[in-house]
């Protein structure tokens, strides 16, 4: 099966996706859309994804999926080794509670579609910007450090000792808080974790300074 990935390469969402197809050594064609540009606003694009977002995974009957959890879900449905998801029906919920704290609790309020909003509606500068960013990263990394450091399920990874999904989202996250400074080392066990991720093939290779346009877009 060829697939082709519709993505930017600093989105943290289209990082989750590169990740997970990494993980489970599967290939795919990657298409770059700069999304300052509008390129993800054409007729064209809005076929595959009509809210005009990235990432969308191409599949080769044509199928297009949107939105990354739902792809990463598919994944693990089509192609189950290795597995973002343990076992059993409690485990599963437990990793999905903390990717979707990060998924669906700090990611959508810090998307560029958002800060864009913030910055030309509100007339915020890129400090007021800055400390948008910042309060929804604490807000959700908090709790996120607590259940990490406390619950049982976590090891070398956020469950167990083999990445996931809730690594996934961990990972991206946090290369989007270097990228606007946030300071996140006052959560040792997240930052613990980011640092194993980062010795990581799979990981290594989804990073947004990895990919073909990166250098197309200073």
């Amino acid at each position: 099966m060829t697939l082709k990935l519709h993505n930017f390469f600093r989105s943290s969402s289209s990082t989750r996706v590169r990740a997970a197809l990494n993980l489970k050594g599967l290939d795919y064609d990657y298409q770059a859309y700069i999304l300052r540009k509008g390129e993800t606003r054409t007729p064209e694009f809005l076929k595959r994804s009509p809210a005009g977002l990235v990432p969308v995974l191409e599949l080769e009957s044509g199928a297009h999926i949107s939105q990354s959890m739902a792809i990463l879900e598919w994944l693990e449905e089509e192609h189950p080794e290795p597995a973002l998801l343990p076992s059993t029906s409690l485990e599963k919920a437990r990793v999905r509670s903390l990717s979707y704290m990060i998924a669906c609790e700090v990611h959508p309020l810090n998307n560029l579609r958002v800060l864009q909003k913030i910055e030309k509606d509100y007339g915020l500068d890129q400090d007021g910007v800055r400390a948008w960013f910042d309060h929804w990263v604490h807000t959700s990394f908090a709790p996120l450090e607590e259940r990490l450091s406390h619950e049982a399920e976590t090891g070398k990874f956020c469950h167990g000792d083999t990445p996931g999904m809730a690594d996934i989202c961990l990972y991206a996250q946090v290369l989007n808080n270097r990228r606007f400074e946030i300071d996140t080392s006052c959560y040792p066990t997240v930052s613990r974790i980011f640092d194993t991720l980062t010795g990581l093939d799979a990981f290594l290779k989804a990073a947004p300074s990895e990919q073909p346009d990166a250098v197309l877009n200073p």
